[in-house]
């Protein structure tokens, strides 16, 4: 089955230019001409890739991500817009957001970040046999994304759950940015880093109930989780 695409771009010609070329290459793509529209046709059906437009009327596009990263924190999104700021586009990568194309973009290269991130989405962590871990005070039930100490009970997101499992998995270990990221993300460039960087600030949080536990960073090289218990 070719890969479901929700499109969303208020820029009438744009829009017609681009999804008729994405259509040749074969992809089902739904075109949305506001943010709204775009939340409504995510929320009616399954995609495998969002195309948003920053600049939307009645909902704008990261305000999109942030709602459709609330229903699946795993879709690849790709940001569309005239903007070039580096705060802009680190602004879009904390929100959940995969890539950034400033427009003009070329449509070959649109084609090109797609094909990579529908590859990358299909790569996952290799299941282990054990899936509920002790670690600290807690127990994380890796198969029911359930963690869970004295107090605190968190349902994490698949991507989350399996960075935890790999932390675990390799506790006291210095583990390579390059290595997490080739065996969770499927590739290691500087946005996969920058997300990277976001779920890892995260877990630390989930785990502050238990001081014994920390992800370090290693400068230059990676990070470590120690558990002192």
């Amino acid at each position: 089955m070719n890969a479901q695409i929700l499109y969303v771009e208020d820029d009438e010609t744009l829009g017609f230019v681009t999804r008729d070329n994405l259509e040749l290459q074969g992809y089902q793509i739904t075109h949305c001409e506001d943010g709204k529209k775009g939340l409504t046709a995510f929320q009616a059906e399954q995609y495998d890739l969002c195309i948003l437009d920053v600049m939307l009327p009645e909902m704008d596009g990261f305000t999109l991500a942030e709602e459709i990263r609330k229903k699946n924190q795993d879709i690849p999104i790709i940001f569309l817009t005239a903007k070039s700021l580096k705060e802009d586009k680190l602004h879009g990568l904390k929100l959940g957001g995969d890539d950034y194309l400033t427009k003009p973009f070329s449509i070959e290269e649109l084609i090109l970040k797609i094909e990579v991130f529908l590859r990358r989405n299909k790569i996952t962590v290799a299941p282990t046999p054990l899936q509920i871990y002790e670690i600290g005070t807690y127990q994380f039930d890796h198969s029911n994304l359930l963690l869970s100490t004295e107090g605190f009970e968190k349902t994490l997101t698949q991507k989350e759950a399996d960075l935890l499992a790999y932390f675990i998995q390799h506790k006291n270990q210095v583990l390579k940015r390059s290595q997490i990221l080739e065996q969770l993300w499927g590739e290691d460039d500087y946005f996969m880093g920058r997300s990277l960087d976001v779920f890892i600030s995260r877990l630390r949080k989930y785990l502050k109930q238990d001081e014994s536990l920390k992800i370090e960073n290693i400068h230059g090289v990676g990070f470590k989780m120690k558990d002192l218990n």
